[in-house]
């Protein structure tokens, strides 16, 4: 039986707008807000930025019973459903969609495709916790998709960018991207909260006991997510807040193929893994997986390879202001689906 949200996680997609808006009014009327959040950078990595995402992903993780993640591979099927899906069909229908909708725009139909060959591993966690998903399959599919990228990530930019776009009549761009870059961004948007939620389940755990972590320590730290969710928000979106109010239409044309792209991998994964024979926590959980994008990643390759006024920029930073209300909406159409298809 669905839980009863509280007041916040009731209102969560007004909050998520209200944040939506006041990042684009600080972007927007406020001169140089973008180079003040800028000069808390390290590289392509923004601090505030990061030290959000970091937040927003500890709560979620330390709820993970990770002894229970090698179960995962007790389902091969799911597994083999999950990684044709998610690797194989994800970056393709994306890169139709880039081609199909921006092929006007070289740079936007770039950004498009970087994010089409980079799949969740940090944003998933809150929507599965949201839909009531599997926490533990959640869990070592974001594992296993991390070490992909790291490894994969170059190549398949190199494939679809350099090798696929001149095959569709369209000239290829060459990416320089080294494992190390990759490996960087997954450290610190999924390494860091995964060894703090680790670490602290554990030392808790051991030395204060169960009942203190389930009862106290939990419901205190769980709050963050959302705050920290918000946060990330404003800071994201206030980084490109003049250029979203002054190109519109640009950020409607960004936004079409995104929808698409998350509402077509969102059933497609869901009743695959229905067909296979996975329960609804399981569905959910590879659904989401499957659906979602790591922006994180796509923003920081588009802003070190490309620069941070460029096109392929601004399509990473519109990922998110489009994956947060559709991914919201997929949460209810899960529950939905539930009540549908599942006793």
């Amino acid at each position: 039986m669905k839980k009863r949200l509280n007041f916040l996680d009731r209102f969560l997609t007004l909050w998520i707008f209200l944040a939506m808006l006041v990042g684009v009014a600080i972007g927007y009327f406020i001169p140089n807000s973008d180079d003040f959040i800028n000069s808390f950078s390290s590289g392509t990595t923004n601090i505030p930025l990061a030290i959000g995402l970091i937040l927003m992903m500890y709560p979620p993780l330390t709820k993970i019973d990770f002894s229970k993640v090698p179960q995962m591979f007790q389902q091969p099927k799911l597994l083999a459903a999950s990684f044709l899906i998610t690797w194989i069909v994800g970056p393709f229908l994306m890169f139709l969609l880039a081609t199909f909708f921006l092929k006007d725009n070289p740079e936007y139909m770039a950004g498009l495709i970087i994010i089409g060959i980079a799949p969740c591993i940090a944003m998933v966690i809150v929507w599965n916790e949201l839909a009531e998903g599997n926490r533990e399959l959640t869990a070592g599919l974001i594992g296993i998709n991390s070490l992909l990228q790291v490894f994969f990530f170059s190549l398949y930019a190199y494939f679809y960018l350099a090798v696929m776009l001149p095959l569709f009549g369209i000239d290829g761009l060459e990416l320089d991207i080294t494992i190390a870059e990759i490996a960087k961004t997954v450290g610190i948007y999924l390494g860091i909260p995964f060894a703090l939620a680790v670490v602290s389940r554990f030392v808790i755990k051991k030395y204060i006991g169960d009942k203190f972590f389930n009862q106290k320590f939990l419901p205190f730290v769980s709050p963050i997510t959302l705050i920290a969710l918000l946060f990330t928000i404003v800071i994201m979106f206030s980084l490109k807040g003049e250029m979203i109010v002054d190109l519109p239409l640009d950020v409607l044309r960004i936004a079409i193929p995104l929808v698409i792209f998350f509402a077509i991998m969102f059933f497609l994964m869901f009743f695959v893994s229905k067909k296979i024979g996975a329960n609804y926590r399981d569905a959910t959980a590879l659904s989401f997986t499957a659906s979602g994008n790591n922006f994180e990643l796509a923003i920081a390759v588009s802003i070190g390879v490309f620069g941070i006024n460029s096109g392929q920029a601004f399509a990473g930073v519109i990922g998110p202001l489009v994956e947060v209300p559709a991914l919201i909406i997929l949460v209810n159409v899960a529950f939905w689906l539930r009540k549908k298809y599942f006793n």
